[in-house]
């Protein structure tokens, strides 16, 4: 073990899908001096990235002299950290919303899909592609929600032939809530609400 400090940071909200991935989980924030395992690992001063080999310290930042690092996104080649997250309250349940069977009747095409509704009153129809579906603020996200409640890499809508609709937690710091509950990797079903900072998304099937 390093001689440095490993700093808790929302270290229960990991899912177990990380734990093969690398010797240090997701979620938590190490100081310099302490070795964490190989990885992408980025500044939370600045945001600078830096990959380390299993046996390398953490260095102070080379951009701004910090001191605290976080492991990177395994989806992504390079985060983006600039912009932070507004924190939210959890949503109050107050059940489906009324234009949920209009929404459902116009949905565009078979298949599955998310819908909400925007600030002018639209609705907006996100149809799931097979794989893995990015949801977040950043320009790279599949589906981007512009605001900052949502983080950049907020969540993951996994899609597999044969296979329930899944949802998974990137990191978020709002959480991700399905019917009101906050949850890391679950299912996706017909109907479901899907909570994202302030958006409130409806899993519907055509």
């Amino acid at each position: 073990m390093g001689s440095g400090t490993r700093i808790e940071a929302d270290a229960g909200r990991r899912s177990p899908i990380f734990d093969s991935v690398e010797s240090s989980p997701l979620g938590e924030a190490f100081e310099t001096g302490f070795i964490p395992g190989s990885g992408t690992y980025f500044c939370l001063g600045c945001g600078t990235q830096l990959s380390l080999r299993e046996t390398d310290r953490l260095p102070k930042c080379s951009t701004c002299g910090g001191l605290s690092f976080c492991r990177d996104s395994i989806f992504e080649q390079r985060q983006e950290h600039g912009t932070p997250t507004a924190e939210l309250a959890a949503p109050e349940d107050t059940g489906p919303p009324a234009w949920l069977p209009q929404a459902r009747r116009s949905l565009s095409q078979p298949g599955q899909h998310l819908v909400y509704r925007r600030d002018d009153g639209s609705l907006a129809d996100f149809a799931i592609a097979r794989g893995w579906t990015r949801i977040g603020r950043s320009a790279a996200a599949d589906l981007r929600l512009d605001d900052p409640s949502v983080s950049r890499r907020h969540a993951l809508v996994v899609a597999e032939p044969g296979k329930e609709l899944h949802v998974l937690d990137d990191r978020s710091l709002n959480g991700v809530l399905v019917n009101g509950r906050t949850v890391e990797w679950g299912p996706l079903r017909d109907g479901d609400e899907l909570a994202i900072g302030r958006f409130r998304l409806y899993v519907l099937k055509s």
